[in-house]
């Protein structure tokens, strides 16, 4: 995460302005054409990945970074985790191969200092660790820690793939607004379940599949939680961003405050410290981490990083597929629907769907039997969504790896082994 400009500039906000932007900025609407990835990986020693790295070693391997011709943007989260941002692509292929391009010479230069980006959701072996010392992270770390460890470990042993997708159309049909939205939280646990690949933390299983995801559950009473369900996206999502507790109030000079309990629509009708304004209010939606995070697309927060050269192609290939390829997207919807009585009233991911998904991955039955359904659909629409193949084929192993048996990449994993898997 790039830290932002720090705030108080810029006019004062009104409650009715912030509700009328939220709903015009979030979802913008349109024929579903671009695709874009945003991938997290861990870095370890290429031989002893099960030992903490030297600070400044890091620091050393990444300055060598920031010279690379990347077409995606490079950052760094607080643990020393690694993000490639890839430019929204016209395509599927084109995603897949400009990123994995920037991969490679990522790679290549991490290599020369006996590093290596592994991909698991959370770090097997190593506890969190915070490297970044900036205001923003000094206090996303004061206000999670008042509700546990889970937020330490979230911001610095953690790494996902994000697939990120255009919000669709405003009316009605396969790939229209609402229908995506609805999908893409009872879609979202059988990805969790079918990509589960975070089994263990600080040297001993956890007793999930994905402990990543079970963070996000356990982080604190509303950040990581999604709109209620039943609520066209842009009333529900602008009263979520309003009625949830602000993280901090940026500052000029000094730490940022970290306010308790000051929702963004209190602090707009109390104007204390100071009147927030635009940039608070797109500041303050980066501190929010739901599975499916609208920003101007959807950006699709709950798979784990994954294992391999082309693990990560495979997650993105197949959401792509089930939300992009209308006909794919018609019988996932219808596939998955079900799932809804599962969930029950509770948000994710902490209704009981999305808790199995995490704990037990395609042992559920239910997700099982939904992840069979949805992967033979994607695997029928890649074909027609121009996917080489080479992804193909790279999608159907995994299908008849894990989807098939009832397994994910984390009943793979075993901490008897100190091999990386970048």
């Amino acid at each position: 995460m790039a830290a932002p400009d720090r705030g108080g500039s810029g006019p004062p906000l009104s409650e009715d302005d912030a509700e009328e932007l939220l709903r015009c900025i979030c979802f913008k609407t349109g024929p579903p054409r671009t695709v874009g990835v945003e991938l997290e990986w861990l870095v370890h020693d290429r031989h002893l990945p099960h030992l903490p790295v030297d600070e400044a070693r890091l620091d050393r391997a990444f300055a060598g970074l920031r010279g690379l011709a990347l077409g995606s943007a490079l950052t760094f989260e607080p643990g020393g985790q690694l993000e490639l941002s890839s430019p929204p692509a016209a395509s599927l292929m084109e995603c897949i191969d400009s990123t994995a391009a920037d991969l490679a010479s990522v790679r290549t230069a991490l290599a020369r200092s006996g590093l290596t980006l592994t991909g698991f959701g959370h770090d097997p072996w190593n506890p969190p660790r915070r490297l970044l010392r900036e205001p923003r992270y000094d206090a996303m770390e004061a206000c999670l820690d008042r509700t546990g460890p889970a937020g330490r470990s979230m911001m610095c042993s953690s790494a996902s793939v994000q697939v990120c997708l255009d919000a669709g159309y405003e009316e009605p049909g396969p790939l229209g607004l609402g229908r995506r939205w609805q999908l893409a939280h009872l879609l979202g646990a059988v990805l969790v379940a079918a990509f589960a690949n975070s089994p263990a933390g600080a040297g001993g299983p956890t007793g999930w599949r994905s402990t990543r995801q079970s963070l996000w559950a356990d982080l604190d009473p509303a950040r990581a939680l999604a709109p209620p369900t039943g609520v066209p996206p842009r009333d529900a999502w602008a009263a979520h961003v309003l009625d949830t507790p602000v993280m901090c109030i940026r500052a000029a000079r000094g730490p940022w405050p970290v306010p308790e309990r000051l929702t963004f629509r209190e602090w707009i009708r109390s104007a204390e410290p100071r009147p927030p304004t635009r940039a608070d209010l797109e500041y303050h939606m980066t501190t929010l981490f739901p599975p499916v995070r609208p920003r101007g697309h959807l950006e699709l927060r709950m798979i784990d990083a994954q294992s391999g050269e082309a693990g990560w192609m495979v997650p993105l290939a197949v959401t792509t597929a089930l939300f992009d390829d209308p006909e794919a997207a018609e019988t996932a919807y219808r596939t998955v629907k079900p799932l809804a009585e599962t969930a029950g009233p509770l948000p994710a991911p902490r209704n009981p769907l999305w808790v199995s998904a995490a704990r037990n991955g395609l042992t559920d039955p239910e997700l099982h039997g939904a992840a069979v359904s949805c992967f033979s659909v994607a695997l029928e629409a890649l074909p027609r969504l121009g996917a080489s193949r080479v992804v193909q084929d790279a999608v159907a192993a995994f299908h008849e790896r894990h989807v098939l048996p009832g397994r994910c990449p984390a009943d793979d994993f075993s901490l008897l082994s100190k091999e990386t898997s970048s």
